[in-house]
């Protein structure tokens, strides 16, 4: 066994804590800068599956260790394995993930710091929210290895502008984190030295809401963007409607009213 795969191999690809209602996931494959090779995509996989069962969990954070975020795939790992089968495997593997993430009941947000690149960068633009460090950067560099990065789009798109996207998507080049911030990638910018702090502020925040409440808001709003104005607001309507039955509804309309913290009951 080579020196670099003893060391990727004496402790797991992922980390999970959890503090408060707050499940963090922690990419540890520094020394790839956290490429997705399928052990790591499989065990974001399995964690995610036990996270939307734990009721304890109210908010997920992905974060990396190492100097950076996510670079991408495992090309490595890739190119060690040069046939349809496996990469089709991979492709598959790494959409059923962001599927994943989306289709999770409960809000995910992406601690971003260094490179987020390539499906680092798609991984960022499928978590429901995303703050970085100043210091971060983002890009989908596929194009000047010959590989479009057709997956990573999928996510870019429906976070950015189509403008934004494709420049992106053409050029490759690395953009700045106030710039994905302008582009709508992610949500925050803050100092390196104050990024654990903004990240879980931000998830205690969104802990304390209704967790009836964000499953339901989550689901519609993806359901209702791949709808056409119409169809959207009676989906939507239909969805407050179920809402507005729920005892948590009830019960924050009666606290908003009465003027007193709300005690979520979850139903």
């Amino acid at each position: 066994m080579s020196a670099e795969r003893a060391a990727e191999t004496a402790e797991p690809v992922l980390l999970r804590h959890d503090d408060g209602g707050i499940a963090r996931l922690t990419l540890n494959r520094p020394a790839q800068r956290n490429a997705l090779s399928l052990e790591l995509v499989a065990a974001l996989q399995i964690h995610l599956e036990a996270i939307a069962r734990d009721d304890a969990v109210k908010v997920v954070v992905i974060a990396a260790s190492g100097p950076g975020f996510c670079a991408g795939h495992d090309l490595r790992e890739m190119r060690a394995n040069p046939g349809r089968q496996h990469y089709e495997r991979t492709f598959k593997a790494c959409s059923d993930l962001m599927l994943a993430i989306t289709r999770l009941p409960k809000p995910v947000i992406a601690r971003v710091h260094g490179i987020a690149t390539a499906a680092g960068c798609q991984l960022v633009a499928t978590c429901d929210l995303a703050v970085a460090s100043e210091t971060a950067r983002f890009a989908t560099p596929g194009v000047n290895i010959g590989l479009f990065c057709s997956t990573p789009m999928v996510a870019l798109s429906r976070a950015v502008g189509r403008k934004q996207a494709m420049e992106m998507l053409l050029t490759g080049d690395l953009v700045t984190a106030e710039r994905a911030r302008e582009a709508g990638l992610v949500n925050r910018v803050v100092p390196e030295v104050e990024l654990d702090g903004a990240v879980a502020a931000l998830a205690r925040q969104i802990a304390g809401k209704s967790p009836l409440t964000l499953k339901i808001g989550k689901e519609a709003f993806y359901r209702q963007a791949e709808l056409g104005l119409a169809e959207a607001y009676a989906y939507a309507s239909e969805v407050m409607t179920r809402n507005m039955l729920a005892r948590d509804a009830e019960e924050g309309i009666d606290a908003f009213l009465e003027k007193r913290d709300p005690h979520w009951e979850g139903r």
